[in-house]
């Protein structure tokens, strides 16, 4: 199983970025996905997730701000950072799970960092 982020870097307050998650090694479109991100200092939090049939959520503090999207052909799953903050900089996780099949279905990646600062 391998899922690997890119995209990330530094970026002044009001721009874009665009993550991208590539995955290989489980069944892409049976897992829910999802971006997390961990701040220095705080706790890892669920800033995006879009579910097998392309429902999505958003943490509040990023909603009509960021998108996140999936392509089940080529694996992938991305996030569109629009009007970025210096309270997005963090590093940012791709996570792949099915918690109805238990905990050890829940796959990470590396993280990519983001860095927000003027």
């Amino acid at each position: 199983v391998q899922l690997v982020e890119s995209g990330g870097g530094l970026v002044h307050p009001g721009e874009s970025l665009r993550l991208s998650c590539a995955t290989s090694g489980f069944p892409f479109s049976a897992y829910v996905m999802s971006w997390y991100r961990r701040a220095p200092g705080k706790e890892r939090e669920l800033v995006a997730q879009i579910n097998l049939v392309h429902d999505v959520k958003y943490a509040d503090s990023v909603q009509g701000r960021f998108s996140i999207s999936r392509d089940n052909v080529k694996n992938t799953m991305a996030l569109q950072m629009n009007s970025l903050k210096p309270g997005d900089t963090a590093v940012y996780y791709c996570n792949a799970a099915r918690a109805d099949w238990g905990p050890e279905y829940s796959y990470w990646g590396q993280g990519t960092q983001v860095t927000v600062s003027s």
